[in-house]
């Protein structure tokens, strides 16, 4: 079932099968709800809710004329969860979509009972020479103006380039259509330059240093369980990610769900299908049917 609730001054667009404990799918840059398409369905049969989000901008919700940072995206999904007044909420969040559920967590505690994440920041980038040479280059044309808004406004660089690249296996002509398709023009790509600017790299912007660094206590900190989905390589998240997490995360399943590097979900939906039935009836003592 598609739904589009009214959210705001716009709308946003999500999908829902099963029933069930609700499980709420976050994606991040440059995707949309269509990311989690192979994922839900073995979710759902097992016997939960499964809501699949377009964040405001992306995929099929509305695309208000706003600055599409990250404090955009935390007040559209919270007044989303306002209006569905769902109980006893887990989220799965991938890339920005975990740092969005992360802070969901702090901030809902009496709603939002678990999370599990992969492939998001997890922490601050302390500075620039922290990235890798081609990390310093991509990210500084990205930050400079004129510069990003041609590679992503006018040439589609995140849905062209970036996607395929993070994708270990080759996406189908109808699978990159389905990512193209809310984005046609340059108007409609604002989003996804928005977000490589949002990157929290020597402090800057000051607000998500600030959201991640919060998220850093919440995995250290928050007894409510968490899991966290990683692939090998991974991109975001890789080795010493994973070793931190290990070592500081409170009531946190780590799970290696395979080969992998930044898109999860599209090289290893049934592994990642799996540790989350496995991980969920663990909280819930649920089987489906």
């Amino acid at each position: 079932m598609d739904v589009r609730l009214p959210v705001l001054d716009s709308w946003l667009h999500y999908s829902e099968h099963g029933a069930g404990p609700p499980v709420l799918f976050l994606h991040g840059n440059p995707t949309s709800s269509y990311l989690w398409r192979d994922v839900i369905g073995p979710v759902a049969d097992a016997g939960y809710r499964c809501l699949a989000l377009d964040l405001i901008g992306m995929g099929q919700s509305g695309k208000p004329d706003l600055g599409y940072r990250l404090v955009d995206h935390l007040r559209y999904v919270n007044a989303f969860l306002d209006a569905l007044d769902l109980d006893d909420v887990t989220l799965v969040g991938h890339d920005w979509g975990a740092v969005i559920a992360l802070d969901l967590l702090r901030t809902r505690p009496d709603q939002i009972v678990a999370v599990a994440f992969c492939e998001g920041h997890l922490h601050p980038i302390e500075r620039w020479a922290d990235l890798d040479a081609g990390g310093r280059e991509l990210f500084g044309r990205l930050r400079t103006p004129g510069v990003g808004e041609q590679l992503v406004l006018e040439e589609n660089f995140f849905v062209e380039t970036v996607l395929p690249s993070g994708v270990l296996r080759r996406l189908t002509d109808d699978e990159l259509d389905a990512y193209r398709a809310p984005y046609p023009d340059a108007a409609s790509r604002r989003p996804l330059l928005q977000w490589p600017r949002e990157i929290p790299i020597e402090g800057e912007p000051a607000d998500v240093t600030a959201v991640v660094r919060t998220n850093q206590r919440t995995i250290a900190e928050s007894s409510a369980p968490k899991l966290l989905l990683h692939g090998e390589p991974g991109a975001v998240v890789g080795a010493a990610e994973v070793a931190w997490c290990r070592a500081h995360g409170q009531n946190l399943d780590v799970v290696n769900v395979g080969r992998g590097s930044h898109f999860l979900p599209e090289d290893l939906p049934g592994p990642i299908a799996e540790a989350l039935c496995g991980w969920l009836n663990r909280q819930f003592g649920h089987r489906g049917t």
